[in-house]
């Protein structure tokens, strides 16, 4: 491919804030990526700028699309429109507001769609329309990444209804990339309103955001004048939004390049296993009798434990490279999931896991382990990630449940809890849970339709917890430890009933006295479960794991009918 360097402009001697007015050395400002380094303020960046700080040694190639602005109304306000976009092309040098390009992130290809907002106000004409369309094409025809960096003010009013009409056929075009499993990456720049916010920047897999960066349909102004109120200051802002589960990341100018190329060789890369580790049949116990009884009340409480490692200690341990997404892009971001693209004995998984915490202050921030709507919405947005992806699915079950509060019930704690079944059940790519530490009810059964099902040797898992069994059944909640008995909770049972495949033996002293060997048993775990499913085509996984959960309470023999189908069960 050949590359070519496009330069900047040399910057001026002297740069004054716009956020706090302090001047700034031309040179420390450029050297800062036009970031104050005094406030902090971000400043927008031209498209060629953008393109040298995202791609590998600031080397890209111009893709040769053709796209022009029309003057379809003869649109005229103080000026004709086309004397506005000759003096644009003047400014500028572009001839148009967005700018597209081949180049690697990281080491990884991908296609650049980046705007520029000095020409028009980065407004989405026909023309800006038709680039980012043909990007798109692009990319569908190559297989590779789409990367576009937005930066509008909304759509092109001089050519009128045309130009909304770009926002369903750019849309249309990162549907085409949905349906083909292409990986696409929005970055949200300050300022990304209108039709831009509301088609291409925000329907792409990931939405990174750089800090600070607004992002909206309507203005402030527009919305402060309609509701008759004043807005926060943070309003729309890439803070304000992943709080509500818009934007996945907010990443500083500076790591852009690396958290884009991250996310482009998880695509890219099926990547290479480890070697399989020699046979370990004292790590994972298959056998329910060779497993001890164990007092199932206690077994509850060691579940429990504060001291066992959480989904976040696995993620730093038996994991690599880990990157986590946050949002459902509908409501929230729940910090009692946790969930991203990371890799597991080398290759890329998805992984999803409640969390709960190790001290007081962490449990109540992740509201006890306890998800609302809004987490299992955002573990359904990572689960169809992974399905377009190709990438298998592991999650990490650790909670009492799904949060019981009047906001839950509101948001439709039901609905998105059974959505996440028939989703789990639809998949076609492997799924494999392993139960941590507490697996409450159908919050936890919310993420654990799987085709291999783990569990640690402390590990409990049941249709409620004891407590409120004994409440209920007893009518006193000191009766715990009878109704853990008769639930049959223990890991023993668990493998017994069916419910889980296999048992991962625990350290001396539980996951919490050794959370290195926990880890190392985990991964070991996992990776073997995922190498044997490695062999079954998307249709049989997915057959698998319907077969799996269609045999609880079954008098039929769905195992011999699966196996006409896709062969013996391992």
């Amino acid at each position: 491919m050949t590359q070519t360097v496009e330069r900047t402009l040399e910057e001026p001697r002297w740069v004054l804030c716009p956020g706090c007015a302090t001047p700034v050395y031309g040179r420390r400002w450029q050297r800062n990526l036009h970031v104050c380094p005094e406030c902090g303020r971000y400043t927008p960046l031209t498209a060629r700028r953008r393109l040298e700080l995202l791609v590998d040694d600031g080397r890209y190639e111009p893709l040769d699309l053709d796209a022009r602005s029309e003057d379809p109304l003869g649109f005229v306000d103080t000026v004709p429109y086309p004397a506005r976009l000759a003096e644009a092309r003047a400014r500028t040098g572009l001839h148009e507001a967005v700018l597209c390009a081949r180049g690697r992130i990281g080491g990884a290809p991908a296609v650049l769609a980046v705007m520029d907002f000095r020409f028009l106000g980065g407004s989405l004409g026909s023309a800006v329309g038709e680039l980012i369309t043909l990007a798109a094409e692009v990319a569908l025809a190559e297989r590779t990444p789409l990367v576009i960096v937005s930066a509008s003010g909304g759509a092109r009013m001089q050519e009128g209804v045309l130009s909304l009409m770009q926002m369903a056929k750019t849309a249309a075009a990162l549907g085409q990339l949905d349906e083909a499993g292409v990986l696409t990456v929005s970055l949200v720049t300050d300022p990304t309103y209108g039709g831009v916010a509301a088609s291409f920047a925000t329907l792409c897999d990931v939405i990174l955001a750089e800090p600070g960066a607004r992002l909206g349909f309507a203005g402030r102004r527009v919305i402060e004048q309609t509701i008759r109120e004043k807005l926060p200051p943070e309003f729309q802002t890439a803070e304000f939004l992943r709080e509500r589960g818009v934007v996945d990341r907010i990443v500083p100018r500076a790591r852009l390049r690396t958290e884009i190329g991250r996310l482009l060789r998880a695509a890219a890369d099926a990547g290479t296993p480890e070697p399989a580790p020699a046979p370990d049949a004292a790590a994972t116990v298959r056998d329910p009798h060779r497993l001890p009884e164990a007092d199932a009340w206690e077994q509850v409480r060691r579940a429990r434990d504060l001291s066992r490692p959480t989904t976040v200690d696995y993620l730093a341990t038996a994991f690599t490279d880990f990157l986590e997404l946050h949002g459902d892009r509908i409501s929230g971001d729940c910090p009692s999931v946790v969930g991203g693209l990371a890799r597991l004995a080398g290759r890329p998984v998805v992984v999803i896991g409640q969390q709960k915490g190790h001290t007081a202050a962490e449990l109540a921030r992740r509201n006890f382990g306890m998800p609302m709507p809004s987490g299992y919405r955002k573990a359904a947005r990572l689960m169809r990630l992974a399905e377009k992806l190709r990438l298998p699915v592991v999650t990490l079950v650790d909670t009492p449940g799904a949060f019981p509060g009047a906001d839950a019930e509101e948001r439709g704690q039901a609905v998105a809890i059974a959505e996440n079944l028939r989703l789990m059940s639809s998949l076609t790519v492997a799924v494999v849970t392993v139960v941590i530490g507490e697996g409450g009810s159908g919050g936890a059964l919310g993420l654990a339709v799987a085709n291999r099902v783990l569990a640690f040797g402390s590990a409990v898992y049941s249709v409620i917890s004891a407590e409120g069994c004994a409440a209920i059944l007893w009518k006193d909640p000191a009766a715990a430890p009878r109704a853990a008995a008769a639930l049959r909770v223990t890991a023993r049972d668990l493998l017994r009933l069916g419910v889980v495949d296999g048992v991962l033996v625990e350290p001396d002293g539980g996951t919490g006295a050794d959370p290195s060997a926990a880890a190392d048993a985990l991964r070991r775990a996992v990776a073997e479960a995922l190498r044997d499913l490695d062999g079954l085509t998307p249709a049989q996984l997915r057959a698998d794991r319907r077969g799996r959960f269609r045999q609880y309470g079954s008098a039929l023999t769905v195992e011999s009918e699966l196996r006409s189908m896709t062969g013996p069960r391992r």
